[in-house]
Parts: structure tokens; C-alpha cells; sequence
């Protein structure tokens, strides 16, 4: 559960980075202290953003931040994370997000381990006791959680009757509203109401956007398990797709232009930059989206005139080109803009993958490369549960020459 928004370090300076694992760390410290060891699993790079989110409408004070103990992700040295109400609604976010994933699972019967009577009775539990915690959790930061466990419930009544010509919007409104409602609520948390309907809005295509990257990656490995992808049942296009996915990330640009922050810089690379290099790399395209005669500076903003730093890809360049650029998940940058390789589907000739490991067999994978720093340090790994080929958070290379220090827009 690694989540779509991935920077790589080249793309971030120094400080921001040392910004975004402390973020990352804080989420994962939070659900140890509040849930035990095993909670930690569920930290997402995705989750994180609502901690961040929190931090960037509220004044800095020293009480955002504590000093961690050594951990293997960060060489065993110490650092500052986050602390407080943001990394708990984070925390809580991602216990219910998890929880909803491992039913999704066991619904769909996509994993031969789950498949088995005494562990389908242990994940249903753990997924349950999850779902409870991450109420818990929410409730003490003032956030109820009933909006996100209602857009599990709805979510496969609605996947049953999607079909043929179903908009994709149909299939991907409860993730939306799930996540508006997380990204809403930190405005309540950062004392800032005025920024709550723009943050929604902003929310609700980001979650547009998760679930439709997700169906793009997934739809190889769906169509060869038989498992439900919302792309081959409604018959949609991978262009057509592509255009969604674009049409998302112009929206949670132009949301975030209306919101009101102390200090947006990490908040701006991750949801008006990191949202497009994602779109490219599961649609197939490789390198960095960003042009190369744009340049940022080591504050974290770019040097262009005249442009807001939240316009969007068809007025300000985010994407990096046109529709026929590739997103994350395999294939070429062409195939991505005519359709992929399979036209409606895509699925007939996608590449071929190993088959996803089961649910604890995912664990194990994940504890291995979680001991061994591999999630952080290598530069290639293999996903514990997807099995897909994976960048290490610190040795990302997907820019190229030397546009590794610009930016995707004319930021201010």
C-alpha cells in the first residue's frame, strides 16, 4: 500500500525532502504508539498527504516535531517527524483505507491465500480490528470515519451494477467522497474553514485519481486472475483514461489555487507536481515530466513570471505533454495516448507480470524489504503484495539529464 504519490529525491531539495520523511516517519510512528507493531503496515505514501496538508495551513510551532529513535529506513540514525492532530487523522485515514482494502480482497477472492477458510477468518478480523482503531483515532481528532466505511459499503453494490458504458466517475465517486471528506478535515484541524470546500474538491479528484491509476496498473494482472477492473467492465478506453487522469490533475491544481497556506512547498510538489509524473508512469512514460528550460530554486519555487504556481497542465505544462504521454504501469509513451495495446481494455497484450502474493505471504515480503532498507535505498525492488517493479523512496530515477532540478509548471 504504497500509495501513487512517490517523489523522487532528485525532484525534491534537501529540506523538503527532510520535510516529507518526517511526515512519512510521523505517520508511521503514530500508528505504532496508538495501535501496536503491526499497524505500521498500513503506512502509505498517500496517507501522508493529509498529515502535510495539516502542517502546511497551520503557524510552524516546536510541537510539530519530535526526535525519533534510530530506525534501519534512516540508516539507524535519528531524525524529527511529525507529530499531532495531522498525523493522527493520517493514521486513522489509513487504518480504515487498509481495512477497506484487505474486504476488497476478500470479496473479489483475487488472492489464493485469502482464499482459504481459516485465513480469510484471521484477515477479516485484522481488517476489522483496523477499521475499529482507525474509528478511534479519528474520533479523537474530531473526524468521523462513518464517511469513509459508507464509501467502502457502497463501493461494490456499485461495482455489481456497473457495466458497458458506465461512466467511470460512477465507479470512482466513493473513493471520491472518502477522500474529500480526509482532506476537508484538515482545514478543521489547521483552523482554516475557508479552505474546507477547495480542499474537497481538491480531495475528491485526487481520490478520482488514485482509483483510476489503480485500475491502469492493475489491469493486466485483473484481466489474467479474472478479478473485477473497472476499465474492462465499463469498456473504457486507456485514452480515454488517460484524458480523466489528466482532466484530475488540471482539477486539484485549479482546487489548491483557492486554498489559503503559511507555507505550501512540500504540499505544491506533491499534489500539483507528483499527481502527473504518475499519470506518465502507469500510462507507460519514462523520464521526468517537466520541462528543462524551467529551473527551481533550492527554496522549492520556480523562477517563471506571470503564471500562478497551481495552473494547470493544459495552461501551465504539468503533464508534460500531450495526452498521448504515458502514466505508471507499463507500455510505451505512444501506446498510452492511442489507447494502449489493447484498445478498450488494453489487457490482451499487456505484458506479463508475476502473479500478486496473497495477503500474509505480501507481509513477509514486506517485513524482508522493511528490515532490510530495500523500500528506501535500492533502486529496484519487487512490490511485496503486486509483485510489480518498484523505485526505492531515496534512489529514484525516472528524471533525466539535467532537468532533475526543474519543476512541471511556472511556479512563482
Amino acid at each position: 500500500m504504497f500509495g501513487m504519490v512517490r517523489p523522487c529525491a532528485h525532484r525534491l531539495t534537501q529540506g523538503l525532502r527532510t520535510e516529507w520523511l518526517a511526515h512519512l516517519c510521523g505517520l508511521c510512528l503514530a500508528l505504532r504508539s496508538d495501535h501496536g507493531q503491526l499497524a505500521r503496515v498500513v503506512t502509505n505514501y498517500d496517507g501522508l498527504i493529509v498529515s502535510v496538508l495539516t502542517e502546511a495551513q497551520s503557524e510552524r510551532s516546536p510541537a510539530h516535531r519530535r526526535t525519533a529513535g534510530p530506525c534501519p529506513l534512516r540508516a539507524m540514525r535519528t531524525a524529527p517527524v511529525a507529530r499531532g492532530e495531522g498525523a493522527r487523522l493520517a493514521a486513522a485515514v489509513s487504518l480504515v483505507l487498509a481495512s477497506a482494502k484487505v474486504h476488497d480482497h476478500l470479496a473479489d477472492g483475487d488472492t489464493r491465500v485469502l482464499a482459504r477458510g481459516p485465513v480469510a477468518t484471521a484477515a477479516r478480523r485484522v481488517a476489522e480490528r483496523w477499521a475499529g482503531a482507525g474509528a478511534r483515532t479519528g474520533a479523537g481528532v474530531g473526524f468521523d470515519t462513518a464517511v469513509l466505511l459508507d464509501a467502502v459499503g457502497r463501493q461494490s453494490g456499485i461495482e455489481a451494477l456497473a457495466g458497458p458504458g458506465t461512466a467511470l466517475s460512477t465507479v470512482t465517486e466513493p473513493t471520491e467522497t472518502a477522500t474529500a471528506a480526509a482532506f476537508a478535515h484538515t482545514a478543521v484541524l489547521a483552523g482554516r474553514p475557508g479552505n474546507a470546500a477547495p480542499l474537497a474538491e481538491a480531495g475528491r479528484l485526487f481520490g478520482r485519481l488514485a482509483h483510476l491509476l489503480d485500475a491502469v496498473e492493475d489491469q493486466g494482472a485483473d484481466a489474467r486472475s479474472g478479478a473485477w477492473n473497472p476499465l474492462t467492465a465499463t469498456g473504457t478506453s486507456r485514452a480515454a483514461a488517460r484524458r480523466l487522469a489528466d482532466d484530475a490533475v488540471h482539477g486539484i491544481r485549479l482546487a489548491l489555487r483557492d486554498v489559503r497556506f503559511i507555507d505550501d512547498r512540500l504540499i505544491h510538489r506533491l499534489l500539483a507536481h507528483e499527481p502527473a509524473v504518475s499519470v506518465r508512469r502507469a500510462f507507460g512514460g519514462t523520464g521526468c515530466a517537466h520541462p528543462p528550460d524551467v529551473r527551481m530554486s533550492d527554496g522549492g519555487q520556480g523562477s517563471g513570471q506571470g503564471s500562478h504556481p497551481y495552473d494547470g497542465p493544459h495552461g501551465g505544462g504539468l503533464s508534460g505533454g500531450s495526452p498521448g504521454d504515458g502514466v505508471p504501469g507499463g507500455g510505451s509513451s505512444s501506446a498510452g495516448g492511442t489507447g494502449g495495446t489493447g484498445g478498450s481494455g488494453g489487457a490482451a497484450s499487456a505484458p506479463r507480470q508475476p502473479e500478486p502474493r496473497g495477503f500474509l505471504a505480501g507481509c513477509a515480503a514486506f517485513t524482508r524489504l522493511f528490515c532490510t532498507c530495500r523500500i528506501c535505498c535500492a533502486q529496484e525492488y519487487e512490490g511485496p503484495w503486486s509483485r510489480r517493479k518498484r523505485e526505492g523512496c531515496c534512489r529514484q530515477y525516472d528524471c533525466v539529464e539535467n532537468s532533475c532540478e526543474g519543476v512541471c509548471c511556472p511556479c512563482n
